[in-house]
């Protein structure tokens, strides 16, 4: 009989004999047995001991293989999952079989692109020990390492920098979210440092992700991915690489689809719950969606907003004479652009133009933008509307923020450093309105121009728009700053400006 959701759209070859004489079944009764929920989810209350699905089993059998002479089949591991798959709660019961049950001396470690990251699988398995007395009993649990009180094997978080890392000799790793590393520096050092243990083994448990790292190079995960997809389809010989990888069939499939859904979670309706991905889809990224829910990869150059989203939402002739409004400023010296965009406080925001600055196609790279007629125009504004505040990148423009600061009162300028923590949230905040229809523009075609210029960016710090290259002539400048003076109008008070971390008036 099938078995519900395995197996997976990419996956290495095993034999019956290689799975009858590994390990599978019995690191699934050690889970079975020793490892408890710590959270409360869809899945199951905290508390009670995990259940592995059957396509779980069916992983582990596969993951742990042995060859006619012992051995174990596999060294390094590739497993792609969505979120909400249990990948935590199954890497965690892996670590501590390893660190229970394997051979004395034995170095396990937890490992991802952060410290923070990398302690999720750790806390998780402290939580675990700690809810089962017999495991609790056989362990010394400190803040940053577990510790086998009769093998004196350890477990340990590990992150950051790679050369720190020399002289350690692993031999169990658990990479979670490989997608997120900034190069392959860490992921070299660890897979190179176990050639003195009899069984090592780095398994990677990730979602997918952008295909470019911060280098501008295809990232470390996706050429694994790749060499996954070769060794499954048989292009490549490795039997010490084991791959098991859910996505659909198809990539170019539709993302609203519940059947795609289904084609991607192997445990959805069981460990994730369906009524999740109808509310995530709505507010979700398309991109973001396909990484995260469905484990497609994206390019970092795919397009933001949902095709035809934006221009739906123009309306001519709106009088926002006398009205409270946010002013949002994002600006450049030379050869970009500078903007200077306007919402309403109101129940629906409506963003309108009121500057925007471009270096002319036909003009040589010593134009510069008129920086007295863009504060000019700032100025001008307040006269015109009840504005509540004008926020700015700092950026280049400190001696502007002084001289409109003088001219409207000191108090009504907001510094808004592009900074991750700030702009992904508001960028999100910026689609989900859009996608809502709780937003309107005024059709100006040069900021429905730069909206549409606009990419994506996903990192580990979160999704943001940004260019699509670095050298990219596509200016974005009026996108930025409506998204900024969209953020902040939405706020129900100015008086909350000044109790805002990381916010600070000029």
């Amino acid at each position: 009989m099938g078995v519900k959701g395995w197996p997976p759209r990419f996956l290495t070859s095993t034999t019956p004999g290689d799975r009858a004489r590994g390990d599978g079944d019995t690191v699934a009764e050690f889970v079975e047995t020793f490892c408890r929920v710590t959270k409360q989810s869809f899945a199951a209350p905290a508390g009670e001991l995990i259940v592995l699905r059957p396509w779980q089993k069916q992983l582990l059998s596969g993951l742990y293989a042995r060859r006619v002479d012992g051995r174990l089949k596999h060294r390094t591991a590739l497993i792609g999952m969505p979120r909400k798959s249990g990948k935590s709660a199954l890497l965690s019961g892996m670590t501590l079989h390893h660190l229970i049950m394997g051979a004395p001396g034995s170095e396990v470690y937890a490992v991802a692109a952060s410290r923070d990251q990398a302690r999720i699988i750790f806390e998780t398995s402290k939580q675990m020990l700690r809810l089962d007395p017999e495991l609790s009993e056989s362990c010394e649990i400190y803040r940053d390492v577990i510790e086998n009180r009769f093998t004196k094997s350890t477990f340990k978080v590990l992150a950051s920098e790679a050369p720190q890392l020399e002289g350690l000799s692993p031999s169990f790793v658990a990479f979670d979210e490989l997608h997120a590393q900034p190069n392959r520096e860490l992921f070299d050092v660890l897979s190179l440092a176990s050639a003195a243990r009899i069984d090592p083994m780095l398994v990677s448990i990730t979602t997918a992700g952008v295909k470019v790292d911060s280098s501008g190079n295809e990232s470390l995960c996706y050429t694994m991915y790749q060499y996954l997809q070769q060794v499954a389809n048989k292009e490549v010989a490795d039997d010490t690489f084991f791959g098991a990888w859910w996505q659909p069939k198809f990539e170019a499939v539709d993302f609203r689809d519940p059947k795609i859904w289904a084609q991607a979670n192997p445990g959805i309706n069981d460990l994730s719950d369906v009524e999740d991905f109808e509310s995530a889809v709505r507010r979700t990224p398309e991109n973001e969606f396909k990484t995260k829910r469905l484990n497609i990869w994206t390019s970092a150059k795919s397009a933001w907003l949902p095709d035809g989203k934006w221009d739906a939402l123009g309306v001519d002739d709106v009088n926002v004479d006398g009205e409270e409004i946010v002013i949002g400023f994002d600006g450049s010296y030379s050869n970009d652009s500078t903007a200077v965009i306007g919402c309403t406080t109101g129940e629906r925001k409506h963003l309108f133009v009121l500057g925007l600055w471009e270096r002319p196609a036909n003009r040589n790279e010593d134009w510069q933008v008129p920086i007295t007629e863009v504060e000019h125009t700032i100025i001008e504004a307040t006269k015109r509307f009840n504005v509540r505040e004008v926020v700015c990148d700092p950026y280049r423009w400190a001696r502007s923020i002084e001289v409109v600061s003088e001219a409207i009162g000191w108090g009504r300028v907001l510094e808004y450093p592009q900074s991750p923590q700030r702009m992904s949230p508001a960028t999100q905040r910026f689609y989900d309105m859009t996608v809502g229809g709780d937003l309107s523009h005024d059709n100006h075609p040069s900021l429905s121009r730069h909206i549409g210029n606009a990419t994506i960016k996903q990192d580990a710090r979160g999704s943001r728009v940004a260019k699509e290259s670095r050298y990219s002539s596509k200016k974005i400048d009026a996108c930025v700053a409506a998204i900024m003076a969209l953020d902040r109008a939405c706020w129900q008070s100015p008086d909350e400006v000044s109790t805002e971390v990381g916010f600070f008036r000029v």
